[in-house]
């Protein structure tokens, strides 16, 4: 290798800043349509009422997470899991077939990241004059520029940052509280700290959260296969490149690619996607948008950069349905299918059973065996029940409790001593199972049970 391939690279390098050029292109506006509608509904969603409550509200202090028709408990903690364990089945399967589609279109640190810099194009201008405006010396226009760039970005953060807390605190409470300075230590502080990590992650750091912090670049490499949907250069094709001029006087000799480099410019992570697949590599399509439109303007076909699959480059067939997709696929389907199931059939009244730890059975002064439980009972609903208990496993059965007709408000925990009763004749000694059941009165389906044990004494 002559000394005049070698490149050096300093380890200590100063990060150099990106200034991705504007692209406009079928993928482009698809990303663009993509990242406002998910900004619409980020933003939109704290602020619409259902049924005369915030639609979407996890009330931490009250134990209550609401989401429009639904509140759930912490007892249904089970469903968040449930839901992880989807998303991230959701997005092995995504990644198996379409490679990076969620990072280059519906990934939060994509999406800010787009809405920060229209903001900064807002101020600064487009790209080449943002480059410009860099390099130029210190003056009073680029501090003013600069000034509403960060006022811009500040003020779009802490707007993030609140309504990102209004998913926990009523948004509208929250506003009044910030109107009137009166916003809790709290609130204050989740508000400053999301504001802080947005402005960060998004305004200052942007394609180095990609490249450097995000795992997900780390492992997609053991979902991809050659199958996986991936955005290429077509070598072949491309190379060897040169300049539309060179290309007329060599009489075809050179490639399709005038090494223009624009795919580069375009690309929001600075990667130069003619070196082959990359880490950096977030699927954004902008250099498919760009290179297209040079192509057209130099009038040579489309796709020299495009998406594609290894198999797809190599002369082979691509196969979306393979083992692999379809395991995702059957098991999403099922866990999606039973997660509805579950959360639209679940049982709005909980029941917990404490025996009483202080003796196994009374004597009473008519000759009935007793044993005391202790029942926590929760109500779910959003309607109050009167409630009824009974007991059942053994002949004969009684029971009375305290107090003696439970009624339950809505989201309320009640506990309730149980006397269980029966006649010593009637059962044999030892140890029963038996079931204890909570039922509303106006809703006889509407009951809960636990098993639990009935003691006799010996003869």
């Amino acid at each position: 290798m002559s000394d005049s391939q070698v490149k050096t690279q300093s380890l200590y390098a100063k990060q150099q800043k990106i200034h991705a050029r504007e692209v406009d292109g079928f993928f482009s506006r698809i990303g663009k349509s993509t990242a406002l509608w998910l900004l619409t509904v980020y933003y939109a969603l704290p602020w619409i009422t259902w049924t005369g409550r915030q639609a979407v509200l996890f009330d931490l202090p009250a134990r209550k997470f609401y989401i429009f028709g639904i509140t759930l408990w912490p007892q249904d903690f089970i469903y968040l899991s449930w839901l992880l364990i989807m998303a991230a089945l959701l997005l092995f399967l995504v990644t198996t077939v379409a490679g990076r589609l969620w990072c280059g279109y519906a990934c939060p640190q994509t999406v800010w990241t787009k809405a920060f810099v229209w903001l900064e194009r807002l101020a600064l201008g487009n790209y080449s004059k943002r480059k410009k405006l860099d390099k130029a010396a210190l003056s009073r226009s680029k501090v003013a520029r600069k000034a509403l760039r960060n006022f811009l970005w500040v003020s779009f953060a802490f707007w993030t940052g609140f309504t990102f807390v209004g998913y926990f605190t009523p948004i509208r409470e929250l506003g009044s509280s910030l109107v009137a300075f009166e916003l809790g230590g709290w609130e204050t502080f989740w508000v400053c700290f999301y504001s802080f990590a947005t402005l960060g992650n998004a305004g200052f750091l942007r394609e180095q959260v990609c490249k450097y912090m995000c795992p997900y670049a780390r492992f997609q490499s053991a979902m991809f296969d050659r199958n996986s949907l991936i955005i290429a250069y077509d070598t072949a094709r491309g190379e060897p490149r040169g300049s539309h001029k060179r290309k007329k006087a060599s009489e075809g000799k050179l490639g399709d690619c005038i090494d223009c480099s624009i795919c580069v410019q375009v690309c929001p992570t600075g990667i130069d996607i003619r070196e082959g697949l990359q880490y950096e590599c977030i699927a954004c399509a902008a250099c498919v948008d760009a290179c297209n439109t040079v192509m057209d303007k130099v009038g040579l076909e489309p796709n020299l950069i495009g998406y594609t699959t290894q198999n797809a480059i190599d002369g082979k067939p691509t196969h979306v349905m393979r083992p692999r997709t379809l395991v995702y696929t059957t098991l999403l389907s099922l866990l999606f299918i039973t997660f509805l199931y579950s959360l639209f059939t679940r049982n709005p009244l909980s029941l917990d059973v404490i025996r009483d730890r202080n003796a196994l059975y009374r004597e009473l002064s008519d000759g009935r065996i007793e044993n005391v439980y202790t029942l926590k009972v929760l109500n779910k609903s959003d309607e109050t029940h009167e409630l009824r208990i009974m007991a059942q496993g053994l002949e004969g059965l009684e029971v009375e409790t305290d107090p003696a007709n439970p009624v339950l408000s809505s989201g309320e925990l009640v506990v309730i001593a149980a006397r269980v009763k029966v006649i010593p004749e009637a059962v044999k000694a030892g140890g029963h199972d038996i079931v204890l059941t909570i039922e509303a009165k106006e809703d006889a389906g509407m009951q809960a049970d636990r098993e639990t044990r009935f003691f006799v004494p010996l003869d």
